[in-house]
């Protein structure tokens, strides 16, 4: 499944904030610049966002959103892989991140990378990021905070929050982010081919298909998708 099948089109987009229950929030997504949902889980002590957004303007209108909402800012932002539109708005979070160790090596890695070799590497790559980052957006690349290395637990208080690292047909370093509670799952963009053909691991759709299966969740939602059953996930990962 590409990560654009469900997206929605349009410059006059404005980032919306919908509520799942009265833990789980998220943004929605958007094609024109590729700014996927981001998630926020609101705990009794603190809160959690899931992915940092494309840029420090992406991470800006999401907290502008949150406060709108009167909730407080995340004291933890979890990292469900190192693709941009997920991890470049990291440098203007607030409070710290967390990702898998590989995460945050790719992320050091392609820092080098730019630094070598100048942003156009990293402009070139789509027009969708030349549109997030006109104006001579700065580009900013930092590593998490925090790593893991295949699972971690989190309690933010009246609610858990488990990090699971799983293989994906997307990236080698997938991160799922569940709410046991909620019986809720954040899949960051697991369930796509790999960037820029999309073209799609059978046998590895299949091995993250095994993994969400056994996870006690009933709604999934990843970083370009509207809210989906977990059996329209399974359906999808399965099919081919």
């Amino acid at each position: 499944m590409k990560k654009t099948d469900y997206s929605e089109k349009g410059e006059s987009f404005m980032l919306e904030l919908k509520q799942f229950s009265d833990r789980i929030w998220y943004s929605m997504f958007e094609e024109e610049r590729d700014r996927p949902c981001l998630g926020y889980i609101r705990g009794d002590r603190w809160s959690v966002a899931v992915d940092a957004g494309h840029s420090d303007a992406h991470v800006e209108e999401f907290y502008d959103a949150l406060e709108q909402a009167g909730l407080p800012l995340p004291s933890l932002t979890v990292i469900t892989h190192w693709h941009w539109d997920h991890s470049f708005g990291m440098h203007r979070i607030h409070g710290l991140s967390v990702a898998n160790a590989a995460t945050s090596q790719y992320l050091r890695d392609f820092a080098v990378r730019v630094a070598h070799e100048g942003e156009d590497v990293f402009l070139s790559l789509d027009e969708s990021i030349r549109k997030e980052y006109a104006g001579n957006r700065p580009v900013v690349i930092v590593p998490a905070d925090l790593v893991f290395e295949n699972a971690m637990g989190l309690d933010p208080g009246g609610v858990q929050v488990r990090l699971l690292r799983s293989i994906s047909p997307h990236t080698d370093d997938s991160t799922l982010v569940l709410i046991p509670e909620e019986r809720f799952l954040f899949f960051g963009d697991a369930i796509s081919g790999v960037f820029p053909t999309w073209e799609r691991d059978p046998v590895k759709a299949a091995q993250l298909g095994d993994s969400i299966r056994k996870l006690e969740v009933s709604h999934c939602l990843g970083g370009h998708w509207p809210l989906m059953s977990k059996r329209e996930i399974l359906d999808d990962l399965y099919e081919g």
